[in-house]
């Protein structure tokens, strides 16, 4: 019988399997597939210092009516998906005002700040130093006013978070980036944060190093989950796994499962899709192009170009409108090339309408631990929010774990 199983084996999962071992416990993995190969393998690969505010929906009547009738690159839409997300992206837009946005970014930029050292320890541990990339992301703007805009932001940014950075004008930008042939009006370069050339291995590389210490992997069904005489028990190719505590690490899938024990947990899905490209030059840095919302990453497979959220039900049919539409603006830029042939690979961002991840114990069920709902940077927050769920499975108590617990949310 194990101390803890913990369902999920994307970055959250393991960082969580990784952290409950480090503090002497026999943990299981379970989850349907190998580690990494979810929402995990296929973001772009960033481990966002920068990303200090947490993404809000947008209250401006302009860019609404932008997203609405998809002008933007930003964001598609289906009417059903929509229509299923309505409650959770009404509490979205409320959380996006000002003064609540600004509450919740001072909470949010602790954690990404220290998600890089976070990190480290781990991949030092795995040796899984070649994956990692320290030279930060730039933001390329187009336009004049938005380069300016932007820049202004970049100072705020490092007068209330201490995120630090650069902003170029294009000429002098392009003189560092020869893979670009246009020239932009502007960048600014966030050099704090850090780039993996493949998140999915970086995953299953932190997941090698668990099982090297001792831990278990098992392939099962998470909708199996139920309470027992001693705690809880699950499915797996092995047969019934009993574990006297269990934590819910299944990103987008953790709503469904939770639903069973009574829990309605409203959630923004955005799914993102991506595609490689064989360029003629490979981009020195990860780039976004703010204009078009594709960030493009230098990985193994190729140059990744990553796209902004479809707001889709779970199930929806594959369209790869934006990443079509990505891959065109990009050849404005510079020679992306041919797009490497592999399965289409689509992802799930769980998105909570607070912004805020889920980290503590389940409100009405003891030895239930909710770990899930990290939006875009689950990547990027694993082992950040992993030390915090330990904190508060020890029954410390902080600003922070009481903005994250279940407990004050549900």
């Amino acid at each position: 019988m194990a101390d803890f199983v913990v369902l999920g084996a994307g970055m959250v999962g393991v960082s969580s399997a990784l952290a409950l071992q480090a503090r002497g416990h026999q943990v299981t993995i379970v989850d349907r597939k190998e580690a990494g190969l979810e929402t995990s393998y296929g973001n772009a690969g960033m481990i966002q210092v920068e990303a200090a505010e947490p993404y809000a929906l947008p209250r401006e009547l302009a860019t609404l009516f932008k997203y609405a009738l998809e002008i933007s690159n930003d964001v598609t839409w289906q009417f059903d998906g929509a229509l299923k997300m309505a409650p959770a992206l009404w509490s979205y837009f409320r959380h996006s005002s000002a003064a609540k946005h600004a509450q919740i970014s001072k909470l949010y930029s602790q954690l990404t700040f220290r998600s890089t050292a976070d990190h480290e320890g781990l991949i030092l541990a795995s040796g899984s130093e070649d994956l990692i990339r320290r030279d930060g992301l730039v933001m390329l703007h187009r336009e004049e006013k938005e380069f300016d805009k932007a820049a202004r932001k970049a100072e705020f940014l490092l007068k209330e978070y201490g995120v630090t950075s650069r902003a170029l004008e294009g000429k002098l930008y392009q003189q560092e980036e020869p893979a670009l042939n246009t020239t932009p009006a502007g960048v600014v370069h966030f050099n704090q944060s850090w780039g993996c050339s493949s998140p999915g291995e970086l995953t299953q590389a932190y997941c090698d190093l668990f099982v090297a210490r001792g831990g278990k992997c098992l392939k099962g069904d998470a909708n199996t989950l139920q309470r027992s005489a001693t705690g809880w028990q699950v499915m797996t190719d092995e047969g019934q796994l009993d574990a006297e505590q269990v934590v819910v690490a299944l990103g987008p899938w953790s709503p469904a499962v939770l639903k069973r024990f009574g829990y309605h947990i409203p959630m923004v899905y955005k799914r993102g899709y991506h595609g490689h490209f064989s360029p003629s030059k490979m981009p020195k840095k990860p780039f976004l192009d703010v204009a078009n919302g594709v960030l493009a990453a230098p990985m193994k497979q190729g140059l990744r170009v990553t796209t902004g959220a479809a707001l889709v039900p779970m199930d929806a049919p594959i369209d790869t409108r934006q990443l079509k539409r990505g891959e065109k603006a990009l050849n404005e830029l510079m020679d992306l090339g041919k797009q490497v042939e592999e399965p289409q690979w689509l992802g799930t961002r769980p998105c909570l309408p607070d912004m805020l991840p889920l980290v503590g114990e389940a409100p009405n069920h003891k030895g239930l631990w909710w770990h899930f709902g990290h939006g875009h940077q689950g990547f990027t927050l694993g082992p950040t929010t992993s030390a915090l769920l330990i904190q508060a499975m020890d029954g410390e108590n902080s600003p922070m774990l009481e903005a994250l617990s279940p407990a004050k949310r549900f």
